[in-house]
C-alpha cells in the first residue's frame, strides 16, 4: 500500500518549523499511543506512522532528501517499510521523554525526578502527663532518639577532606536512559538513587551515610488545657535531611494518665461522691475536692443515689480557648457496714417506725404497685 504524505500524516506545511513539527507530532502520539488504545489496531498504525513521519522531518538530511525525492529518498536508510522505521534516533528520543512525561506526570516516566536533598523524616513522641499537668500546663524535658548530620563530614558523607564526586553511571543527572523497542524510558539512576553524586571515599564515623544517631534532649512548653491525643509540633526537630535537606518535625503527642478522683469529659470534670445514709436523709454538708482545692457541697435532706450536682466553672479551660468547663459530682449513697449490736437496734427500730408509711419510700412504694400490676396481668 503506497505511503501517505509525511506532511500530511503530521497535519502540517511543508514548510513548518520544528517546534510546529514537534508540536504535531505530540498530538497524535498522546491520541494514538498504544497504552491509551489497547487492541487497537488502526490507532497501533496511526502511531507507527506519526513515528516514521516525525523521525523523516525532524532530521534536517532526513527531511531534504524526502522533499527532493519523496519516500524513495528515505526508505533505504529507513529499512524499507512502515514498520521498518528507526525508533533509535537523538530527535525522537527527546520527543517521545516529552511524550511520557505528559503520560505519568514526570520527567520520562514512572522513574521520578532527579534525587538530591532531601527534607527529614517526621518524628513522633507520647508524652504522659497527669491531668493536673494537662489542665494548668507545664514544662517537661523530654530525651528524643534521632537521625543528625554527622559532624565529621557535616553531612556530605564524605571522608573529612574529600568531597562526593558526579556519578559515572549516569554523568550525574541522577537518571539514565533506557531504549525498549517503541519506548524511551528515564529512570532513577541504580548507582547512585537519583542523587548524581557518589561517594568514593565515606566518612568513617557515618559510613558514608551523612547522618548518624543520636538522643537529643528537648524542653517542651505544654500549654494549659492539652487533652489527650492534642499535638505539639516541634518545627525541625525532627530526624536530618539527607543531602543537605531541612530536617523534619516532632510532633509530641498527649496521652492524660487516669485520675484516682476525676474523669475527664472535653471542658467538664465529673467525680463521684459517697455520702453516708444519714447524710442522704437528713442533708448536710460536705468537702469535696476540686483542681483548685477544697469546696462546700450542701446536700439537701432526702438526696437519692445518682442525684448529679454541678460546680460551675470548676473543670477546664480548653486549650484552644473558651471558658472553664464544671465539676459534676454524682451523688452515691453508701450503705453501711460492720454494724455493732446498738447500731443494728436502731436501724430496726428505724425500720419497724417506716412500716405501713408508704410516703417515706415512694420509690419503692410505686415499683412494688408495678410489680403487682405485672404478675395481676399474667
Amino acid at each position: 500500500m503506497a505511503k501517505r504524505d509525511y506532511y500530511e500524516v503530521l497535519g502540517v506545511e511543508r514548510g513548518s518549523s520544528e517546534a510546529e513539527l514537534k508540536k504535531a507530532y505530540r498530538r497524535l502520539a498522546m491520541k494514538h499511543h498504544p497504552d491509551r488504545n489497547p487492541d487497537d489496531k488502526a490507532s497501533e498504525e496511526k502511531f507507527k506512522e506519526a513515528n516514521e513521519a516525525y523521525e523523516v522531518l525532524s532530521d534536517a538530511g532526513k527531511r531534504t532528501a524526502y522533499d527532493q525525492y519523496g519516500h524513495a529518498g528515505v526508505d533505504q536508510s529507513m529499512g524499507g517499510g512502515p514498520g521498518g522505521a528507526g525508533f533509535g534516533g537523538a530527535n525522537f528520543s527527546d520527543i517521545f521523554g516529552d511524550v511520557f512525561s505528559d503520560f505519568f506526570g514526570g520527567a520520562g516516566g514512572r522513574g521520578g525526578q532527579r534525587g538530591g536533598a532531601q527534607r527529614g523524616s517526621d518524628l513522633r513522641y507520647t508524652l504522659e502527663l497527669d491531668l493536673e499537668e494537662a489542665v494548668r500546663g507545664t514544662t517537661v524535658t523530654i530525651r528524643v532518639p534521632t537521625l543528625v548530620n554527622c559532624k565529621t563530614c557535616e553531612g556530605s558523607g564524605a571522608k573529612k577532606g574529600t568531597s562526593p564526586v558526579s556519578c559515572t553511571t549516569c554523568g550525574g543527572i541522577g537518571q539514565v536512559r533506557m531504549q525498549q523497542g517503541f519506548f524511551s524510558v528515564q529512570q532513577t539512576c541504580p548507582r547512585c538513587h537519583g542523587n548524581g553524586k557518589m561517594i568514593t571515599d565515606p566518612c568513617g564515623s557515618c559510613h558514608g551515610q551523612g547522618r548518624v544517631e543520636e538522643h537529643k534532649t528537648l524542653s517542651v512548653k505544654v500549654p494549659a488545657g492539652v487533652d489527650t491525643g492534642d499535638r505539639i509540633r516541634l518545627s525541625g526537630e525532627g530526624e536530618a535531611g539527607a543531602h543537605g535537606g531541612p530536617a523534619g518535625d516532632l510532633y509530641v503527642v498527649v496521652n492524660v494518665r487516669e485520675h484516682a478522683i476525676f474523669q475527664r469529659d472535653g471542658k467538664h470534670l465529673y467525680c463521684e461522691v459517697p455520702i453516708s445514709f444519714a447524710d442522704a436523709a437528713l442533708g448536710g454538708e460536705l468537702e469535696v475536692p476540686t483542681l483548685d482545692g477544697r469546696v462546700k457541697l450542701k446536700i439537701p435532706d432526702g438526696t437519692q443515689t445518682g442525684k448529679m450536682f454541678r460546680l460551675r466553672g470548676k473543670g477546664v479551660a480548653p486549650v484552644r480557648g473558651g471558658g472553664a468547663g464544671d465539676l459534676m459530682c454524682r451523688v452515691a449513697v453508701e450503705t453501711p457496714v460492720n454494724l455493732d449490736k446498738r447500731q443494728r437496734e436502731l436501724l430496726e427500730e428505724f425500720r419497724q417506725s417506716l412500716e405501713g408509711n408508704s410516703s417515706n419510700s415512694p420509690k419503692a412504694n410505686g415499683w412494688f404497685e408495678g410489680v403487682k400490676r405485672f404478675f395481676g396481668d399474667l
